[in-house]
C-alpha cells in the first residue's frame, strides 16, 4: 500500500504570471517541506494570456516598464543581456541602450517572465523542492474531499491528481458567445491573429480600453502604413485594397483612457496608507463595514496635505461625488482626440523631466489599496464605487503607452478612427446572416441602429457570474457561493430589493444584499462555502472569478501582493 507523502502536495492551477508569483513565494520561502505540481495549458511557463500569442502579437507593447515591474528574480535590464540574439533581433534592441523607463513589447516580456520562471526552478531543484510541470494540460474540474480535507484536480484527458492545497491562477477567460456562429462577430480581440486580415468595410468596436487599443493596432497595420512625415509626426495612409475600412469606437464614456505618464513611486505604494490595523478600527466602529469615504479621505485626499498643498486646498471639501465631477468635467468638455494629444504632451513632460503628475499616480495607488478591502464595503458604498469612482480611474489609470497613442491620434487625423458616445442603454444585436446592429441614443437625443459587417467586443476582461465559474464539481458540492455584500440601511436595502430583485436579495433575517460578480473568497483568497465557512485547501486568485470583491486588480502588482497572503497561509497550515 503506498504512503502518503509527508510533505505538503501544493498543485499550481496555470502558470502564467500569477501563478508565478506563487512559486517564487514558495521556492524563497526557506523552506522545502512540500513539492509542487504546476498545471499549464500552453507549452510555456510565466508568459500567461496577455504576454503570449494568446494576447498579443508583435506590435503589443506593455503599458508598463521594468522599473515598474514587481522584483521576480533579474530585473529586465539586467536579464536583456542573457537574452537569446535573435529575440532581441527581432524586436531591434541593444542591451546597452535598454531603458528601464521605457514600455516594451509583450511578447518580450513574456519571454523574460519564462525565463524568470527557469531561474526559480533551478533555485527551487537546488534548495531540495521536487516540483512537477504539465504542459499543454488543462484542468477540467477540481473536486474537494471534505472528510479527507484533499483536492483532486481533473486535467483535459481525464486523469486526475491529489493534493493538499491548490491554488487557482487561470488567468483570463473571455467566454464565446456568438462567434463562431455569426459571421464577423468577435467576443474578444484575442488571440490577436484572428483580426489579421483585410476589411474593405467600417469595423465596429465595443469599449475604449487598452483591449480596443489592442485590436486597433493590429487591423490599422493589416489595412494600411504607418510612416514619418518629414517634421518626424506619425502618419497613416490606408491600403488601396482597404479604401472603405475604418474603425468605429463605441463608448460607454464617449471618453479615451489617459496617457501613461512617470510614477513618482513606480510600484503603486505609499508609506501614508491605512495599515490593516487602522481599516480594522475603522470597522470595529462602523458595524463591521469599510466606508468608502474614509478610505477616500485617508488613502487619497489627506495624503496631498504634505505631496500638493494646492491641490489639497483644491479638493479638501470634496465628496467622491464631487470630486469625481471636477475631474471629468474637462473631459467630458473637450473632444476625445483633442484630449489624448493634450495628455500626450503632458505626459512626454512628464517622462522627460521624471516628475509625475501626482493626483493620477495617486488615483491608482488609491485603486490599488481600496482593492482588497473592497470586500468589507456596504453594498451601498460598492454600488457608489461602481458607478462613481471606478469610471474614473478606469480611465485615469489605464497608462496608455506614447507609442500607442500616436498611432491612435494617426489614424485619428486619416480620418480612419472615430469614437461614438453611446451611453448605459446601448445594445449590440448580432445578425444571422452576420454583423450586428448597434442600437444606441446620439448625442442628438436620435434613436440609432447602424449595421456593421465586423463587430469585436472589446471591453476587457468581463468579471464572470457565479454560474459561469468552470469547476463545476465545487458548484455542485456547494463549496463556493456567490460574493455579495450587506446594505448597511435596511431601507435603502429594501428600495434596492423592490426595484432590482435580481441583483439584490434578502435572506432569511430581513437583511439585504446586493449580488456582485463572481465567487465569496476571504482576505486570504480562500474559496467560501454556502454557510460562510473558508476552504483551507484552497485558494484562488483568477482575476475573472473574484471581480465582484477586488473591483481593480492591477496586474503584476496584484498577483504579487495576493501570492504573499496565500503563500503564507499555505506554510503557516
Amino acid at each position: 500500500m503506498e504512503t502518503k507523502s509527508k510533505k505538503k502536495r501544493i498543485a499550481i492551477l496555470g502558470g502564467g504570471p500569477s501563478g508565478l508569483f506563487v512559486y517564487k513565494r514558495l521556492v524563497e520561502s526557506g523552506s522545502n517541506d512540500f513539492e509542487i505540481t504546476i498545471f499549464e495549458k500552453k507549452k510555456e511557463l510565466g508568459s500567461g494570456m496577455p504576454y503570449s500569442t494568446e494576447g498579443a502579437n508583435i506590435e503589443h507593447i506593455t503599458n508598463v516598464s521594468d522599473n515598474e515591474v514587481p522584483h521576480i528574480v533579474t530585473s529586465m535590464s539586467d536579464w536583456i543581456y542573457t537574452a537569446p540574439a535573435e529575440l532581441l533581433q527581432q524586436y531591434n534592441i541593444k542591451p546597452d541602450q535598454f531603458n528601464e523607463y521605457k514600455v516594451v513589447p509583450r511578447l518580450l516580456f513574456g519571454s523574460y517572465l519564462a525565463a524568470q520562471f527557469e531561474i526559480l526552478r533551478k533555485t527551487g531543484k537546488k534548495a531540495g523542492i521536487a516540483t512537477a510541470v504539465h504542459f499543454e494540460s488543462t484542468v477540467t474540474d477540481i473536486n474537494y474531499d471534505i472528510k479527507n480535507q484533499t483536492v483532486t484536480v481533473q486535467t483535459i484527458n481525464g486523469s486526475n491528481h491529489e493534493f493538499d492545497f491548490a491554488v487557482i491562477c487561470t488567468g483570463h477567460n473571455w467566454p464565446i458567445r456568438y462567434e463562431g456562429k455569426v459571421p464577423g462577430y468577435y467576443d474578444a480581440p484575442y488571440p490577436p491573429r484572428k483580426l489579421v486580415q483585410h476589411f474593405n468595410h467600417p469595423v465596429a468596436i465595443k469599449g475604449s480600453s487598452l483591449t480596443a487599443i489592442d485590436a486597433i493596432r493590429t487591423m490599422a497595420r493589416n489595412n494600411g502604413l504607418f510612416e514619418k512625415d518629414s517634421e518626424d509626426n506619425l502618419k497613416f495612409k490606408l491600403n488601396p485594397e482597404s479604401a472603405d475600412f475604418k474603425i468605429m469606437m463605441h463608448s460607454r464614456s464617449g471618453m479615451l483612457p489617459a496617457v501613461r505618464f512617470h510614477l513618482e513611486d513606480s510600484h503603486l505604494s505609499n508609506d501614508s496608507l491605512l495599515t490593516k490595523e487602522e481599516i480594522d478600527l475603522h470597522r470595529k466602529s462602523n458595524d463591521g463595514f469599510l466606508s468608502l469615504d474614509f478610505i477616500f479621505e485617508k488613502d487619497f485626499k489627506e495624503i496631498f496635505i504634505e505631496k500638493d498643498p494646492e491641490f489639497y486646498q483644491r479638493i479638501k471639501d470634496f465628496s467622491i461625488e464631487d470630486f469625481v465631477t471636477d475631474m471629468m468635467e474637462l473631459r467630458e468638455r473637450l473632444d476625445p482626440f483633442r484630449l489624448l494629444r493634450a495628455e500626450y504632451v503632458q505626459a512626454e513632460k512628464s517622462i522627460k523631466r521624471q516628475e509625475s503628475i501626482y493626483w493620477k499616480e495617486m488615483l491608482a495607488v488609491l485603486s490599488f489599496a481600496m482593492n482588497h478591502p473592497a470586500k468589507y464595503f456596504s453594498a451601498e458604498d460598492m454600488q457608489r464605487l461602481q458607478k462613481v469612482l471606478m469610471p474614473l480611474i478606469s480611465i485615469v489609470i489605464a497608462f496608455v503607452p506614447q507609442k500607442s497613442c500616436e498611432e491612435l491620434l494617426a489614424l485619428h487625423q486619416a480620418g480612419v478612427l472615430d469614437l461614438v458616445p453611446v451611453g448605459d442603454d446601448s445594445t449590440v444585436e448580432p445578425q444571422n446572416e452576420g454583423g450586428i446592429l448597434y442600437n444606441f441614443v446620439d448625442t442628438n437625443d436620435n434613436q440609432r441602429s447602424v449595421y456593421y459587417k465586423t463587430f469585436v467586443d472589446c471591453v476587457g476582461q468581463p468579471h464572470l457570474s457565479y454560474d459561469d465559474f468552470p469547476f463545476k464539481s465545487l458548484l455542485d458540492q456547494k463549496a463556493i457561493s456567490p460574493a455579495r455584500l450587506k446594505f448597511k440601511s435596511s431601507e435603502l436595502g429594501q428600495t434596492a430589493f423592490t426595484t432590482d430583485p435580481e441583483k439584490v436579495e434578502k435572506d432569511e433575517n430581513g437583511d439585504y444584499f446586493l449580488n456582485v460578480s463572481g465567487i465569496a473568497i476571504n482576505d486570504n483568497f480562500q474559496i467560501m462555502d454556502q454557510y460562510g465557512a473558508y476552504n483551507k485547501k484552497l485558494y484562488i486568485m483568477a482575476v475573472p472569478y473574484i471581480g465582484g470583491l477586488n473591483p481593480d486588480y492591477s496586474g503584476l502588482d496584484f498577483s504579487e501582493a495576493a501570492s504573499l497572503r496565500i503563500v503564507k497561509d499555505i506554510l503557516r497550515d
